[in-house]
């Protein structure tokens, strides 16, 4: 067999599958990255999303914290003067007292 036959030969034995690899790598981590950064901006948008419930929970654990250490005698005169309806007469307002 001739030497550059030979060379020829051996490159396409070895130079065609190491090419053939080397682009089947190439492809699988363009779309393992495609994968990571639809991930990524998934993950982005729960943080996002659990941001905006934790602020709306520490409202309400406010509130409830000044409803805790309120006095009593405040919340009281809140609670009967939403017990007593108020009569509108002309535009001035009157408490209607109540009855017994």
């Amino acid at each position: 067999m001739n030497p550059a036959a030979a060379v020829m030969l051996a490159m396409v034995v070895i130079g065609l599958p190491t090419l053939m690899i080397m682009l089947i790598a190439n492809r699988f981590f363009r779309y393992r990255e495609k994968r990571l950064e639809v991930e990524a901006l998934s993950a982005a948008e729960k943080a996002a999303q659990y941001a905006a419930r934790s602020s709306e929970l520490e409202e309400r654990v406010s509130v409830l914290e000044q409803i805790v250490t309120d006095s009593g005698a405040q919340t009281a005169a809140q609670i009967e003067a939403l017990r007593k309806p108020v009569r509108r007469v002309g535009k001035v307002a009157q408490k209607q007292e109540p009855l017994g």
